[in-house]
């Protein structure tokens, strides 16, 4: 397999320039350091490396993976280009760390990685390297790679090029075999919500499990529609959270759920990302904390509610006027 980088005609002429090939001494100069990133960390595993390093486990370390992720997240909102540069190498590490364990138990190796990653963007970008390499890289779907520079197309290919990915994965020999050994009582019929993975934040998760019922027709036809449904949640979760009862906790976490699923879906129908939503939030509410804790001549603690919400008020309004102009 020997795509062409030279990008197709159908893409649009502005984004090509801003995304132009990097120089070949760049190119050059990573896969060095990316060979070298990667003799480093099996030295760390090796007998004699790091100590620490040879006790991780695939469930040692994952606790830390997410952390890098939101690492990357927070130097991306504060435009933090430095910083981001050195949180996508710990987010790197991660990758390097798993690789390296799974070559000790001989699963697979970065290279092994590699060429599933490298065949993927092949595989489900046709527009761009030919649908001649995109078959060869294990393309099964029937797509018009002539997408003519539209990012609405591109997907419709993406989501295709999967789903047929999907449905060879689930009819190979090894799928079969090993559906064929489960219980009895393990073999349900398949869902399409079966696509929507587990392993993902529960916001991002909540999202993906109404966008796929929409496409079933199972879904509120507009936002507004979710409003009255916010209310219902809400009285059944003050009605669960109203008992004492400390037996009733599950039932007042299934009730919040409900409500929290219901936020996320109203974001979905309005085009925001309730994670990210969620974050802009946390970040409002540290800024007027802090202004609340600038402004107090006493500890926060020692104040009145009501002098806590004057003061709450204050920052808002501080935070939410408008700049001087220069």
């Amino acid at each position: 397999m020997d795509p062409s980088p030279e990008r197709s005609n159908a893409s649009d002429s502005s984004t090509a320039e801003a995304s132009a090939p990097q120089p070949a001494a760049d190119l050059a100069r990573a896969a060095a350091l990316f060979e070298q990133s990667v003799r480093i960390m099996a030295r760390l595993r090796a007998p004699g490396g790091c100590p620490w390093d040879r006790e991780q486990s695939f469930d040692s370390i994952r606790k830390y993976t997410l952390e890098e992720t939101y690492e990357v997240f927070d130097a991306i909102e504060r435009r933090d280009w430095p910083h981001l540069a050195e949180e996508l190498g710990d987010l790197l590490l991660q990758v390097l760390f798993y690789a390296e364990m799974a070559a000790n138990d001989g699963h697979f190796t970065i290279a092994d990685v590699l060429e599933h990653l490298n065949s993927k963007l092949v595989r489900r970008h046709p527009h761009v390297f030919g649908e001649e390499a995109s078959r060869a890289a294990g393309n099964r779907a029937d797509v018009d790679a002539a997408v003519e520079g539209s990012s609405a197309a591109v997907l419709r290919n993406w989501d295709e090029i999967k789903a047929a990915e999907a449905l060879h994965a689930a009819n190979a020999p090894s799928a079969a075999l090993h559906a064929a050994d489960a219980p009895a009582e393990q073999k349900l019929p398949e869902s399409r919500l079966d696509s929507v993975q587990r392993a993902m934040p529960a916001l991002a998760e909540a999202a993906k499990l109404g966008a796929k019922a929409r496409k079933a027709g199972f879904d509120w036809p507009e936002w507004r529609d979710l409003l009255p449904k916010l209310v219902e949640e809400t009285a059944e979760l003050e009605a669960e959270a109203a008992s004492d009862d400390p037996a009733r906790k599950p039932a007042v976490e299934a009730e919040l759920g409900d409500l929290l699923f219901t936020v996320v879906n109203l974001g979905r129908h309005l085009g925001v990302d309730a994670e990210m939503a969620l974050r802009g939030c946390n970040r409002r509410f540290r800024q007027r904390f802090r202004e609340m804790e600038l402004a107090s001549e006493r500890p926060l603690e020692e104040l009145a509610p009501a002098e806590l919400e004057e003061l709450w008020a204050a920052a808002k309004r501080k935070l939410n006027a408008p700049s001087p102009e220069r």
